[in-house]
């Protein structure tokens, strides 16, 4: 069967299950709609917590990170699964027993003030957009390459595909899809990498085949390492950032992976706290499969595409492919715009170098080449089009299409449903409208998702990173304003409503405006103060580490601004003493 007549089937079979999920667990009530009823699983809870946890973000671009950066992009992988690992020890069996909606709404109960509720919702509604934008990059990627679109028109088909299930069935319908959305893109991200990891190694485990030698004897990585020195770039195996970018960025993925709110709102959808803590355990283990696996996938990939246009020796006439005989995988992603070859020396051939490199330059200079013709290679694309490179069946590469559009609409969903949430329950409900009824709080609820979506696709169109890079980004807004005060709110007695507010403010404010100084404000393309380069950096920090630099504002302004004003009354600190305690023991003095 043709290819595209077979994704059309694949994915057009998931897009069913999804929505036909959507329609039989559609939301009756308001804690259908945000907690699901309070009834989930631990297992089911555990994959839906997964499949909300590995966003387009991970299924689509880490991997392709992992391909470009090499040995630097291990700090998405320790970063992001180190941060499940504080969320599922340090805060989630807390707020499941203290049992509210939404994590606002905690804030506004343990700092006892409307200010620091109102606060929270737009510290998570700035945090939860930004991530928005990187999955709606995710969106268009996966459906650009799904129906053969430009990217922009992949994004505003899934925009509506997403709106539509999103509002339609709450939390009790996410989860059910996330359910069976995990099952296909944990399918799709692991079959091929076990084909790829045989075809070069002979080890059907990608993660020993990445540690083992290809067919001629050689190790895979000293081979990649030595074909990227060739082309004039670094090892792929070497660190090329600095050491207290990489510390900070890992510690701005952790912390801010702790404090999402779309994640963190998973665990109250289980009926008890040990169940928060067994789904926890669950989640964690789904998610691994997919972690382990990525630094795999994304080495194979560049090793593969690099072979596919470099197809001899360096420099030699004969040694680049000819344009006319790319293959069928290169043109299918030339119609997205997100792959474009030009020949800037009229030979009909495709190098592929770092141009950047004075030295390789100079040393190739005579054979005429005039820079790097690959003039557009967007990394999201390296996963879904790693099985096309690798010349796999038919049914894999479809497989990786749904694989790609589960992961791409799965995390965006969570994401809707936790700033309907924010502005529905915790603005109207919980502040400015507290006699409204379940009807009109769900219909806010729905107008607050489009009202999102609606910003989020146009900023995917013109996203301000490749996907990973715009999601940390969301994590360090998230590190910098909620994950402190969650932790202050569990762990400290002496933190009042003053504090926790000066602490949310001055943390959020200035990471945001660190962001916007480098990324454009509002993340408008040409607004940006300085370029996005490590020689403009502060102290060499990265807008996306500078999260874990917010945090400690955070902390620290919280901390000092609550020791000089009252401390919380009496019966918000038993309410501490009691989240911290568990059932059926006596609270200490």
């Amino acid at each position: 069967m043709e290819l595209q007549t077979l994704i059309y089937i694949v994915v057009g079979s998931t897009f069913a299950l999804y929505l036909g999920i959507a329609v039989w667990a559609r939301a009756g009530s308001t804690g259908e709609f945000y907690v699901a009823g309070g009834g989930v699983h631990p297992i089911a809870n555990g994959m839906a917590t997964a499949a909300d946890w590995m966003s387009a973000a991970s299924f689509i671009s880490m991997a392709g990170l992992i391909a470009f950066k090499g040995y630097d992009a291990s700090v998405y992988l320790m970063g992001w699964t180190g941060g499940y690992v504080l969320l599922a020890l340090l805060l989630a069996p807390y707020l499941r027993k203290y049992g509210k909606f939404t994590v606002p709404e905690f804030i506004g109960d343990r700092f006892y003030s409307k200010t620091a509720r109102i606060v929270a919702v737009v510290c998570l509604i700035v945090a939860s957009v930004t991530y928005v934008i990187g999955q709606m990059k995710g969106v268009g990627v996966a459906f650009g390459r799904f129906l053969e679109v430009p990217f922009e028109t992949g994004v505003l088909i899934g925009m509506a595909i997403v709106f539509f299930y999103a509002v339609l069935g709450g939390m009790k319908g996410i989860t059910y899809t996330q359910i069976a959305q995990y099952v296909v893109l944990i399918f799709a991200f692991t079959v091929p990498a076990v084909f790829i990891s045989l075809q070069l190694t002979g080890n059907p485990l990608p993660q020993l085949g990445l540690g083992s030698e290809l067919h001629n004897g050689v190790y895979l990585l000293d081979k990649l390492d030595q074909v990227l020195v060739d082309l004039g770039f670094n090892k792929y195996t070497e660190q090329k950032e600095s050491t207290i970018n990489m510390l900070l960025l890992t510690l701005s993925l952790m912390i801010g992976t702790a404090g999402l709110p779309h994640v963190i709102i998973r665990f109250f959808t289980v009926p008890k706290v040990k169940d928060a803590r067994s789904s926890a355990g669950w989640a964690l283990v789904f998610i691994a499969i997919l972690y382990t696996t990525a630094p795999a996938v994304g080495a194979m990939s560049f090793f593969n595409f690099i072979n596919t246009v470099q197809v001899g020796e360096v420099g030699a006439q004969d040694g680049n492919l000819v344009y006319e005989e790319r293959p069928q995988w290169f043109k299918t992603w030339e119609t997205t715009g997100l792959l474009a070859f030009e020949d800037k020396n009229d030979d009909g051939r495709i190098q592929y170098y770092n141009d950047k490199n004075p030295e390789f330059v100079a040393q190739h200079a005579d054979k005429g080449w005039q820079g790097s013709e690959m003039v557009t290679l967007d990394r999201d694309i390296m996963v879904l089009a790693n099985p096309e490179i690798a010349g796999l069946p038919n049914w894999v590469i479809a497989l990786v299409a749904a694989g790609g559009v589960a992961a791409a609409l799965s995390t965006a969903a969570g994401l809707l449903l936790a700033i309907a949430s924010a502005v529905s329950h915790d603005l109207l409900k919980g502040v400015f409208m507290p006699k409204i009824s379940e009807k009109r709080e769900l219909m806010a609820s729905r107008i607050a998702m489009a009202g999102a979506i609606l910003i989020a696709g146009y900023l995917g169109m013109n996203p301000p990173g490749f996907a990973a890079q715009v999601v940390a980004l969301a994590f360090g807004l998230a590190a910098s304003s909620i994950f402190p005060a969650l932790m202050m709110g569990i762990f400290s007695k002496r933190v009042n409503n003053v504090g926790a507010v000066a602490g949310m403010l001055s943390g959020l404010g200035i990471t945001i405006v660190y962001i916007f100084i480098y990324k454009g404000w509002f993340f408008i393309p040409a607004t940006n103060n300085f370029p996005n380069t490590s020689d403009y950096w502060l102290l060499g920090i990265s807008p996306e580490a500078f999260g874990a630099v917010g945090a400690a504002v955070n902390f620290t302004v919280a901390t000092v601004v609550s020791r000089f004003t009252p401390a919380p009354p009496k019966n918000v600190q038993d309410m501490i003493q009691d989240i911290r305690v568990p059932k059926g023991l006596p609270a200490s003095k």
